[in-house]
């Protein structure tokens, strides 16, 4: 998952009443849905799908010639991960992943996003790559196309090499730009032949603010960076991603599509009048001024090198020439409204409203629920930015998944977080606003940064120490509405 990380069992007859809503086989016969008007239904051509990261699924730390990443040294750090866990094992998707695209394709989803672990294919970042580097994600990309599931490729989901880290400082130095530019041709070169969509990188504006930034919260590599330094490497990080996109560009296959992926902090209007929304515009474009109002714009706006002042970053034409290089997809991550937006009459335009203490959340308490952020987000970036092509990258709930007495898990919450967001996300694409995808976070259980093995938002339930994995109601639920391509 890509965020700030991070009921009781059912009573009598439970079992029963849901038994017949277990996921299929592969290859079983789908009941057909009673047919539903066009007001619940989503374009025919829309991809659902699913989502994990590599250091989160994969395991197999060790193996075939992998380096070192910030994660594999920060889980060893003392009170870090909250439950001491690390991924060294994780769900063991380096070695399952045929069993896991068996139940990809069991949900009827025809796409899955995954990322590629950088220390796999140059264990140190730079220099000679790995021969055996991109083996696993040779085979993984031949087993989703045999089984009829389009590939969908990140290049970094935050497991930078620590080589990089001990050598530059990580993001904080262009070199690591310069670095993940190399990367990004060497994957194009040799995976775009099958890999037709590349997300260059997820959530900056988590790694950026949380690992190198004094933030509420610490994840790798847990710097603690002043002010205009981090605003340096947030910088460089967009400089990455524009130097990542030109590589694809150059030595990718023609045609290869290519964007990043991104928690925007989505801005809502509090109240939907003309003032308001219209507030929630300009606060979109600002308060995501330091990264990805930058990459869409190639541009600082006026008021963030304001409010930057000395600690602005120290940039060139030229950078922001790479860093704004048009995208082809814009992939957003959406778990709730960052914030509720008011009109104001002062210069900036907007006011940010308090978020209540009993705002409702789900088993994460950050995770807090707003399905109409599934609406604005993607509606707002449209409109400001033109994009043509949008992807909701990731959104997911963490449940309680307790087991109930037939062993079964009755995620309601799951289905009612997931009802409500797609109930915003299917008024978005009758309204035309360009959503052409949705990926579901996550497949499965698995390593939820420092929340560990503590916090679950899969479809399938893994349990951790024989590795099985059993469906959730939700699962049920995801099926049910791929199969009718409408809410359900």
């Amino acid at each position: 998952m890509s965020h700030r990380f991070t009921r009781r069992d059912l009573m009598g007859g439970a079992g029963s009443l849901t038994a017949g809503l277990a996921i299929p086989a592969a290859g079983a016969q789908e009941t057909a849905s009673p047919p539903r008007g066009d007001h619940r239904a989503f374009p025919p051509d829309f991809v659902w799908g699913t989502a994990t990261s590599a250091y989160q699924i994969e395991g197999a730390v060790d193996a075939e010639g992998r380096g070192r990443s910030i994660w594999d040294t920060y889980t060893r750090l003392p009170n870090k991960i909250r439950d001491r866990s690390t991924g060294d094992r994780a769900v063991e998707h380096f070695h399952r992943y045929k069993e896991d695209i068996a139940l990809m394709k069991a949900l009827g989803t025809t796409a899955y996003r995954f990322s590629i672990a950088w220390p796999r294919v140059f264990p140190d970042g730079i220099g000679t790559p790995n021969p055996k580097g991109l083996d696993f994600y040779n085979a993984l990309i031949d087993e989703l196309l045999a089984n009829g599931i389009t590939p969908y490729a990140t290049l970094y989901h935050w497991d930078l090499p620590q080589a990089l880290q001990d050598r530059f400082g990580g993001w904080a130095s262009r070199e690591t730009s310069k670095a993940f530019g190399d990367y990004a041709g060497y994957v194009a070169r040799h995976l775009t032949d099958r890999v037709t969509h590349v997300f260059t990188i997820n959530e900056c504006a988590t790694f950026v603010d949380f690992g190198y930034g004094a933030g509420p919260i610490e994840v790798a590599p847990g710097l603690k960076l002043p002010q205009q330094a981090l605003n340096q490497a947030r910088h460089h990080v967009a400089l990455g991603h524009g130097l990542a996109v030109q590589a694809i560009r150059a030595d990718g296959r023609a045609g290869t599509e290519v964007g990043l992926a991104e928690n925007l902090a989505s801005c809502i209007p509090v109240i939907e009048t003309h003032d308001h929304i219209r507030a929630s515009e300009i606060a979109t474009r600002e308060m995501n001024g330091g990264y990805l109002t930058l990459i869409m714009e190639g541009r600082y706006t006026d008021a963030f090198l304001a409010y930057a002042g000395g600690n602005a970053p120290r940039f060139t034409d030229d950078d922001l020439r790479i860093i704004g290089t048009p995208i082809d997809v814009l992939g957003l991550n959406i778990y709730m409204p960052q914030h509720y937006v008011a009109a104001t009459d002062d210069p900036a335009g907007f006011a940010l409203v308090p978020t209540p203490p009993s705002f409702p959340h789900m088993a994460s308490d950050w995770l807090r629920v707003g399905p109409e952020a599934m609406y604005w987000a993607p509606r707002n970036v449209a409109k400001l930015w033109n994009a043509k092509k949008i992807f909701i990258t990731e959104n997911g709930a963490s449940a309680a998944d307790t087991p109930a007495h037939d062993g079964r898990i009755h995620d309601l919450d799951r289905i009612m977080y997931l009802r409500a967001y797609l109930t915003q996300l299917q008024r978005a694409t009758s309204e035309g606003i360009p959503v052409r995808g949705y990926f579901h976070w996550s497949l499965m259980d698995n390593f939820e940064w420092i929340d560990g093995y503590e916090k679950r938002f899969g479809l399938y339930h893994v349990d951790f120490e024989t590795q099985r994995r059993t469906p959730k109601l939700s699962a049920a639920f995801y099926r049910s509405l791929i199969a009718a391509n409408a809410l359900v």
